[in-house]
């Protein structure tokens, strides 16, 4: 299970549905079981099955899940999303999985 340890624009009506995600389950899950980024150009529109139904109560469009990695372990994933649709580059999905990295650093000491 994951369990959100700070957040930043998410509604507060919203928090008590986001606040455990099982490992799988939404985008956060899915990037947690993978170990690797999901990405939704416009959650509203998806109807792949990844994006829960809180997640787009969001009112969110472009959305991004990336693993916080470290030598391989999982430490948690952190989640962006953005207002309008939005494709997320290689750069910037690179530079969040070594954000991810930091921080999974800065919880072990």
């Amino acid at each position: 299970m994951l369990q959100i340890q700070a957040h930043k624009g998410i509604p507060p009506f919203l928090i008590p549905k986001l606040s455990i995600i099982p490992i799988g389950k939404g985008m956060a899950g899915i990037a947690a079981e993978r170990k690797e980024a999901v990405e939704m150009c416009n959650l509203q529109t998806d109807d792949s099955g990844v994006a829960r139904r809180a997640a787009k109560e969001t009112k969110v469009e472009g959305s991004i899940a990336v693993p916080m990695l470290l030598e391989g372990q999982l430490f948690g994933t952190l989640g962006v999303a953005k207002p309008v649709s939005y494709d997320f580059t290689e750069d910037e999905r690179n530079n969040l999985l070594k954000i991810g990295e930091a921080m999974s650093k800065a919880l072990l000491a």
